[in-house]
């Protein structure tokens, strides 16, 4: 029965079918027997993905809001993947994509869907990977990632997205100056957003002195100012990210980002049977036990 629901799927979602994506995204989020086999047959997809980030308060969902808003009216499709934080009870998103973006729920040309962390650190789902990559084989112009903001680890995106967008807001001075590297280094743009608030231009005059001298052997990254709510600045935003995904395809990035998603997928698999619970279990039953030959059977 699975194997036929994956291959209507196959059939249905080059052709945009919006049921065959929702139905094919949940097999494949819950491992349904065949999924791993399906993965394997997607062809090559040229579908763009753009990764947006930042700290909790930035407007994250808002300049995603707007970046629809603007590529809608220009013709193009877009799907949306919003990682949202899990409920600790049943690892379900606490925030839902009605309450987020419910102009665009129902728009032919928009596709949204919200997922859990699932107890994920670094603030994506755990098979974001694999769930984007069927997205892209549903003949969106661009696949939209935004993730929960947890912190510095949020860096995984940079194995996902093939132009990372890093949203910050005027105030966040002191959070920039203690941003880790990691996280400097895999923004291919940054995006002071409510930048109608006091202080906006020299906290961009101040991003810009910290971000040179980093990147002077590098890359130069860019730094567009927005208004999401007001939806100034998005022209620019969407303008800049088209620019930077252009100048992303023929690049060593590229094959850097194809080896981190590989990296993700393959670490994953061989994590797969293992349970912290019966770890606890293991160790409770030998409290005095040696760590190193209790997990020998683990790393066989």
């Amino acid at each position: 029965m699975h194997q036929s629901l994956f291959a209507q799927s196959i059939a249905h979602l080059p052709q945009g079918s919006i049921h065959a994506l929702a139905r094919t995204l949940s097999l494949v989020e819950n491992e349904v027997p065949g999924y791993n086999e399906y993965l394997q047959q997607l062809p090559y997809s040229s579908t763009s993905v753009i990764g947006i980030t930042g700290p909790p308060g930035a407007g994250k969902s808002t300049l995603v809001d707007a970046l629809i808003g603007h590529w809608v009216q220009a013709g193009k499709r877009i799907a949306v993947l919003c990682v949202d934080p899990s409920s600790p009870f049943n690892l379900g998103a606490v925030l839902g994509d009605r309450i987020r973006m419910n102009d665009w729920y129902t728009h032919p040309s928009v596709f949204i869907r919200s997922l859990a962390t699932r107890g994920s650190l670094g603030g994506l789902h755990p098979k974001i990977l694999e769930l984007t990559d069927v997205v892209k084989q549903a003949g969106f112009d661009y696949v939209i990632v935004e993730t929960v903001g947890v912190g510095q680890s949020e860096i995984e995106i940079a194995g996902l997205a093939d132009c990372t967008v890093v949203a910050i807001v005027p105030e966040a001075g002191d959070e920039v100056q203690t941003m880790k590297a990691g996280l400097m280094e895999i923004a291919d743009l940054f995006v002071v957003n409510k930048a109608d608030r006091p202080g906006a231009d020299t906290f961009v005059k101040n991003l810009r002195q910290m971000l040179a001298p980093a990147f002077q052997q590098q890359k130069t990254v860019e730094i567009v100012k927005t208004v999401a709510s007001e939806k100034q600045g998005i022209a620019d935003l969407a303008k800049a990210i088209e620019t930077q995904l252009a100048t992303n395809q023929h690049n060593e990035r590229k094959y850097w980002l194809q080896a981190e998603k590989a990296w993700h997928i393959i670490q994953q698999h061989r994590m797969k049977g293992l349970d912290k619970q019966a770890l606890q279990q293991m160790f409770k039953a030998q409290p005095q036990g040696n760590l190193y030959q209790l997990i020998q059977p683990y790393l066989q």
